[in-house]
């Protein structure tokens, strides 16, 4: 997928560890629908503020997954991935990897990015895309039992962790794309 000529790469910045759980790999809480999205490979990355300083994670680097898989509800899916890397402590700074993108991601108020970006910001994509080629697939993928959505009930969409929807995130950024969405 890192070489896929025209991926599209959601990134977004989260205010807390613990989706996508470190240790297997599975999205499936924080976001809400933003999970039923269409995207090749996602990029978490810290955001500023009080909370994601307390954590540990601002402005950092945290997690990216290639080539996602889809289960349970397509409104709000859970996602594994072909390839998945957290970073851990101590996660990479964003603009010690990806400058470009770390400008566009902190500088403005921005939330979710899933298309346009400038041709550097791609560039800053691949480049982090590039690290987690060779990872291994999320831990759902590489055998361990998965559970059935049907039965648990666990796979309910979750308010995002902000006051304002992903959805209304993306829409302030890119009003084009949201607008595509719509349709």
């Amino acid at each position: 997928m890192a070489n896929k000529k025209h991926s599209r790469t959601l990134i977004y910045k989260m205010t807390h560890e613990g989706d996508p759980d470190p240790n297997t790999g599975e999205f499936k809480k924080c976001m809400g629908q933003v999970h039923g999205w269409k995207f090749d490979a996602v990029i978490g990355v810290g955001g500023i503020g009080r909370e994601p300083e307390k954590q540990g994670i601002d402005r950092k680097l945290m997690w990216v997954g290639i080539d996602p898989h889809k289960k349970g509800d397509p409104r709000c899916p859970r996602v594994t991935f072909e390839h998945f890397l957290y970073f851990g402590q101590p996660m990479p700074l964003l603009k010690d990897r990806a400058p470009d993108l770390a400008k566009r991601m902190y500088d403005g108020k921005v939330r979710v990015i899933l298309d346009s970006l400038s041709e550097a910001e791609q560039k800053d994509v691949k480049r982090i895309l590039e690290l987690a080629k060779d990872a291994p697939p999320s831990s759902q993928l590489k055998g361990a039992p998965q559970q059935d959505i049907q039965k648990t009930g666990d796979n309910r969409c979750s308010i995002p962790c902000r006051g304002r929807s992903a959805a209304q995130e993306a829409e302030q950024e890119n009003p084009a794309d949201a607008k595509e969405r719509r349709g």
